[in-house]
């Protein structure tokens, strides 16, 4: 008897399924240029200030979904961003930041999502944890160490901390931890589809917000 096909894990099918809009939102012109130092560090406080209003909505709707058989098992402390986010805004904007900070409107749609999914449908929010997270413990990285060497900023210190997680120190490791969680999830095949969609969606989403940015 031939053996069984091997299911692909639904890890792998969800970052297939998104490789295209990642590469696009990569490419976008105001990514590009802000890695690429053709712009001010203006540029990148106003980048961080529109993830704090895109992670204080994950955040705030983590509260909420601790409990859940879906979404609790990825709510990990250790991803926490915001007080991270705060303190670089603190050191980029100046005392009263928070009172001027403005999202762009893909940044307040972006935003209200998030929140939606996050009291509606905990699968949907998980494809908004992944996509972010896991793109801070990976690319973000990659904008850190610009950041520094564009703009002057200690290693790992104030202005570039969102990326710094102090709290795991094998992002490898945990990154696979993290992807079994995925393949692990309690989902049929339609409920897979929509997850991957509203995390195409999340891209989207990530793709306007940088729009906004380039003609703000």
């Amino acid at each position: 008897m031939p053996p069984l096909p091997v299911a692909t894990p639904f890890s792998t099918v969800i970052r297939t399924a998104s490789q295209d809009l990642h590469t696009e939102v990569n490419n976008t012109s105001f990514m590009s240029d802000m890695l690429g130092g053709r712009l001010g560090v203006e540029a990148y406080a106003r980048y961080t200030e529109q993830l704090w209003f895109v992670y204080r909505a994950l955040e705030d709707g983590a509260a909420a979904l601790a409990g859940d058989p879906v979404a609790g098992p990825f709510l990990f402390p250790e991803l926490s961003r915001v007080p991270s986010l705060e303190r670089d805004l603190a050191h980029l904007r100046g005392p009263g930041w928070q009172q001027r900070a403005t999202p762009v409107p893909a940044t307040a749609a972006y935003a209200a999502r998030i929140a939606e999914v996050a009291d509606t449908w905990p699968a949907g929010y998980v494809a908004h944890h992944y996509t972010r997270y896991l793109g801070d413990l990976s690319g973000g990285q990659v904008v850190r160490d610009t950041a520094q060497k564009t703009w002057g900023f200690d290693h790992k210190g104030d202005g570039v901390r969102f990326y710094v997680f102090d709290g795991i120190p094998n992002p490898a490791a945990f990154k696979r931890s993290y992807r079994a969680l995925l393949d692990a999830l309690p989902l049929d095949a339609p409920e897979q589809a929509r997850v991957i969609a509203e995390s195409r969606r999340a891209f989207t989403f990530n793709g306007a917000l940088l729009a906004d940015l380039a003609t703000a």
